[in-house]
């Protein structure tokens, strides 16, 4: 056992360097590639190192041999060599950059842990699998993403590596070099000076951590003069030989976060919390602004006096066309999302501080909205970030560092499960729902400790045969019977109640294996936030034909309502009808249309429930029924301004053809005699009667932006038309607008930093951020 333990390392050492000469340095690479990469490829000032290279540690040998193949943009040339050349020299290549996680360097890898977190201080600065520090990158993949020779380098000369990091937007033949985590001092206009780590920087901003983990979000306007260190803020390593040899076995197994909740222990302060129910002024911190998902603002800097001086402060663009995230603000960094992917930027300056991302689901895992890429947000408590995946991963990010803290598999049963909304903080969990309806799923919504993505409970919104509810469904269907949870609910921590809005049955519009009501579809459900209970539920659309998801914002206000001071849930659904719920005993008040195609039902009866009017079901020669199949409004937000009393929502008037498809089902035609119509309307609180409303121009199918109410006496909105557009929240008279030519898939937000109020939303791959002309 001594010889062994003596001579592992050596025999691994050996086999390993045996490994990267099978067959030796290729005969084309001396020919065509040392002249730039140098000999043994170690880098030249014409090519870069192929030796612990990490995009190429990255790549296949297939990847290699298609890079080779066909060259770089720019750089290199194409090489179109025999599949007998080709294929050894990709292996070679491939085998310079093995990744220590691969090769597995021997050690003691619990020792190692110690020392990382014990006597070596590495923790102090550096996380692992949630667990460390925030003054440099998170290590929790590491052993993928160096050789064994790379880590070696960051052990002995840390600062060696930085060279490495390019610049998101840098193009793969280029080299940009970034000084991200370099140590810089600077010196601030007052005469005080700040030392820290660059997070990001422009000619004309800093973005700066000090050591205590706070960022510093400045502008040349701020400071006078900034000062790069030359040594690395980490030193190099000091340890024994048996400590070096077990730290190294410790990262070199580093492989990523596993699927699970996370190992350590953690627990969420109650003040973190506390800036979430009650944000604090200018602050943005969860889908709506506020966790009753009422999207209006008491900010007033920007009011009807001024707002036609508003301006384009900066924008950020993401690589995807149809972004339809919100973005969160708190403490002046801005945190967004796209397609599996999540940035954090300088709310001042949109300047890039982190990103996050994974390869997004290959076609055919997921399907619907999901499969596109639709994501509408994140959601923020403490130091986490909290994001959904395409494929119905709840993810935690460390909100700092951007590194990935724990992630967890939403569903439990196979399906074609996706996640297209942003989770919801309630108390100390965090909250998420699923998309996929419209094949075929079991939908629920789930809630997860904040801390560590342990579960807590999971409610389903279609019963189990024998579960209470399950008398409401007369077929097969109920096995598979839809109701997903695919927008963000609203949380009242007063009362602890959680509301979560539903969607349709499956199948869509064929009702024939599915008899009844459909409980818990198209309904507004209300859960202890504890415990996932079910308090009360409000079925919308009972027995849905016509797909209409009951996913609009649920509105939580407490105002006037007939006389007396009542704690409300408004929503504009989908189906036409404007609802007022009381929201603690899900008592119906009100249900009035807020279109005029409307043709489904005469009325909503005292009871709740829509009257019907015969005729309006799918039928194999086409039945015209209004709304139309993506109804008289959507997913967009909405908001009530209580000085106004006014309730603000885009509206559609439209219709469909019902008509029996080949394929089984029925599916939607739009009636070309009978075009739709957009407008911005507003509603009477307590009545539904439409106040003022501004018709758009263009196609409906082209704006999926909600509103934003201020206090300021504005409403923002996006046209259809492609513009983004202030108006009077009393009147409708627009105060300003400013052309994006986008198609609009976004609501806008605001939020102020350092005394100055944003107004900023997504159009297409953009975001667009505005304030007030200095």
């Amino acid at each position: 056992m001594n010889w062994w333990n003596t001579m592992a390392p050596w025999i691994t050492a050996c086999l390993f360097f045996c490994f990267l000469l099978e067959g030796a340095e290729p005969e084309q690479f001396a020919k065509l590639c040392a002249g730039c990469h140098g000999d043994g490829g170690v880098g030249t000032d014409r090519g870069p190192a192929l030796v612990n290279n990490r995009k190429l540690g990255k790549r296949s040998e297939e990847q290699i041999e298609r890079l080779i193949r066909n060259g770089t943009q720019g750089g290199m040339p194409p090489f179109p060599l025999a599949e007998s050349e080709l294929r050894p020299l990709a292996r070679w290549v491939h085998a310079l950059n093995a990744t220590a996680y691969d090769v597995k360097p021997e050690g003691d890898e619990r020792a190692g842990e110690r020392f990382f977190f014990g006597k070596g201080g590495c923790g102090s600065c550096h996380m692992v699998e949630g667990r460390g520090g925030v003054n440099g990158p998170d290590l929790s993949d590491v052993g993928k993403q160096l050789s064994p020779g790379g880590l070696e380098q960051a052990l002995d000369n840390p600062g060696a590596g930085s060279r490495e990091r390019t610049a998101s937007g840098c193009p793969g033949w280029a080299w940009c070099p970034q000084d991200q985590w370099a140590v810089v001092n600077v010196r601030l206009r007052d005469g005080s000076r700040l030392r820290g780590l660059v997070r990001g920087r422009g000619k004309h901003n800093l973005q700066l951590q000090t050591t205590d983990g706070r960022l510093h979000l400045l502008t040349d306007e701020e400071y006078d003069g900034i000062e790069r260190e030359a040594a690395s803020f980490m030193p190099p390593l000091n340890a024994t030989a048996g400590e070096r040899r077990d730290l190294i076995a410790y990262l070199s197994r580093r492989g990523g976060i596993p699927i699970g909740p996370m190992r350590a222990k953690a627990e969420i302060p109650e003040a973190a919390i506390q800036r979430i129910v009650q944000p604090a002024p200018g602050e943005w911190p969860t889908y709506n602004g506020s966790l009753g998902a009422n999207r209006h603002s008491a900010l007033t800097q920007i009011n009807t006096g001024n707002a036609g001086k508003l301006q384009l402060e900066w924008s950020y663009a993401i690589p995807y066309p149809r972004l339809e995230t919100t973005p969160l603000v708190s403490e002046g960094m801005m945190f967004l999302s796209g397609p599996n992917r999540v940035c954090a930027l300088d709310g001042r300056t949109g300047r890039e501080i982190w990103c996050y991302s994974r390869e997004r689901t290959p076609a055919g895992k997921i399907a619907g909205d999901a499969a596109l890429g639709a994501n509408r947000g994140v959601a923020l408590l403490g130091d986490r970030v909290f994001f959904a995946t395409d494929n119905a991963h709840l993810l935690c990010l460390n909100r700092i560092t951007g590194g990935l803290m724990w992630d967890v598999a939403v569903p439990e049963l196979p399906g074609p499960y996706g996640s297209t909304a942003a989770p919801l903080v309630a108390g100390d969990l965090v909250v998420t729902g699923v998309a996929g309806g419209d094949q075929g799923i079991r939908g629920f919504v789930a809630a997860y400790k904040a801390a560590t993505g342990e579960p807590a409970w999971r409610f389903y919104t279609v019963p189990k045969p024998g579960e209470p509810g399950s008398e409401t469904w007369r077929g097969k269907a109920i096995d598979v019977g839809g109701g997903a949870t695919w927008l963000t609910g609203s949380y009242d921590a007063g009362s602890g109640l959680l509301y979560w809005p539903t969607g349709n049955p499956f199948p869509d519009t064929d009702g024939d294996e599915r008899g009844g009501d459909n409980l818990y579809t198209n309904s507004v459900v209300a859960l202890e936030a504890k415990t996932g209970k079910l308090k009360w539920h409000f079925q919308f659309t009972p027995h849905d034909l016509h797909d209409w998801d009951a996913t609009e914002p649920l509105v939580l206000v407490d105002t006037k309502f007939r006389g007396r001071e009542r704690k409300l849930l408004l929503q504009a659904n989908r189906n036409g009808f404007y609802y007022v719920l009381d929201r603690l005993s899900g008592e119906f008040l009100l249900g009035r249309p807020f279109v005029k195609k409307l043709t489904w039902a005469s009325g909503i009866g005292a009871d709740g429930r829509p009257q019907l009017v015969e005729g309006n079901r799918p039928s194999r020669q086409g039945t015209k029924t209004c709304p139309a199949v993506r109804g008289a409004t959507n997913w967009y937000s909405t908001a009530f301004n209580p000085a106004t009393r006014l309730f603000y929502v885009m509206a559609v008037e439209d219709c469909n053809i019902y008509k029996q498809s080949k394929l089984g089902g029925y599916e939607p035609y739009h009636d070309a005699a009978d075009p739709p119509r957009k407008y911005l309307r507003a509603l009477d609180v307590e009545t539904g009667r439409v106040v003022w409303e501004i018709p758009q121009v263009g196609a409906p199918e082209a704006n999926y932006s909600g509103v934003l109410s201020t206090a300021g006496g504005v409403v923002f909105y996006g046209e259809t038309g492609g513009g983004f557009a202030a108006v009077d929240a009393r009147t409708g008279r627009t105060l300003w607008h400013f052309e994006t030519n986008q198609v609009w898939k976004a609501s806008p937000m605001t939020y102020m930093v350092k005394g100055r109020q944003y107004v900023a939303i997504a159009a297409g791959g953009n975001i667009f951020s505005f304030a007030l002309a200095r």
